[in-house]
């Protein structure tokens, strides 16, 4: 492996751009950067130590915790190695916002399973954009047939 510029992980970990985070084996966060404050509106201070719960929409929650706990039984993942996980999720305010992430499983020493971090990002206007334009050819196929 290449050395690291100095820097570099640090310059990543306190993006605005993309959301990351990192969770327990639990499911609370445990990490929560610069960028995860901007998309979802909550701090760290306010998130750090709390469950996932407050940015997954409760209609979904069942379904992402049998998700989360084959992953954390598993190790695996196949929203690690390209695929991205695309889901509505709920900011502080209460607003539905549509992300996409990827996901990295995080083991110890002895590779086991210690919890995820997650690289997300924020791509609601994108999929009202293409929302509105599958809406309009549908119409403007109903109007030719």
């Amino acid at each position: 492996m290449t050395d690291i510029p100095d820097g570099l992980a640090e310059a990543i970990l306190k993006t605005t751009s993309d959301a990351i985070l990192m969770t327990g084996r639990d499911g609370s966060i445990c990490f929560w950067n610069p960028g995860a404050e901007r998309i979802f509106g909550f701090t760290a201070e306010e998130i750090v130590g709390r469950s996932l719960d407050l940015i997954i929409p409760e209609r979904l929650r069942g379904r992402h915790w049998d998700g989360f706990r084959r992953v954390m039984e598993s190790g695996q993942t196949r929203y690690g190695a390209g695929d991205l996980l695309s889901v509505p999720a709920v900011r502080k305010d209460g607003q539905q916002i549509s992300v996409e992430f990827t996901i990295i499983v995080l083991r110890d020493a002895d590779e086991r399973v210690t919890g995820m971090a997650a690289i997300l990002r924020d791509v609601t206007t994108r999929f009202q954009e293409l929302r509105a334009l599958k809406l309009r050819l549908a119409e403007l196929a109903r109007v030719t047939n």
